[in-house]
């Protein structure tokens, strides 16, 4: 995989996606979000990266805050990520995505799917 500068903190999230890689290579597919979740976080620790696990983003309307939304890590304080083992990634997992990063003033999310036999990637954008 090789870095691609025309996207916002490709370099870290070449890092990220390669951890993701190692980790779906090492457990394979067939758990839950959860398992993956821990691997990372052990992945993320270990590599020395700057994040928050489970960070809550709150949610606010017309200056009222309406509660929050948790997201399952930001990393750097610039790229959400958020595990997914799901058949495939969807609309929803993108409008999701989409809402965190509006609502955390975040550019760039990933969506990581394990359940894949190939980890499957969605670079999201705001």
């Amino acid at each position: 995989m090789s870095i691609r500068n025309e996207y916002q903190h490709s370099e870290l999230t070449d890092k990220i996606i390669k951890m993701a890689i190692d980790v779906h290579k090492t457990l394979g597919r067939g758990f839950v979000e959860k398992i993956y979740q821990r691997a990372l976080y052990l992945e993320f620790k270990k590599s020395g990266l700057r994040f928050n696990r489970e960070r809550k983003v709150s949610i606010v309307y017309r200056g009222t805050n309406l509660g929050y939304e948790q997201v399952d890590f930001d990393i750097e304080n610039k790229v959400l990520v958020e595990v997914k083992a799901v058949s495939q990634i969807n609309e929803i997992h993108i409008a999701q995505v989409i809402s965190y990063l509006k609502a955390s003033g975040r550019k760039v999310g990933l969506i990581l799917n394990f359940a894949k036999p190939k980890l499957e990637i969605k670079r999201v954008i705001n």
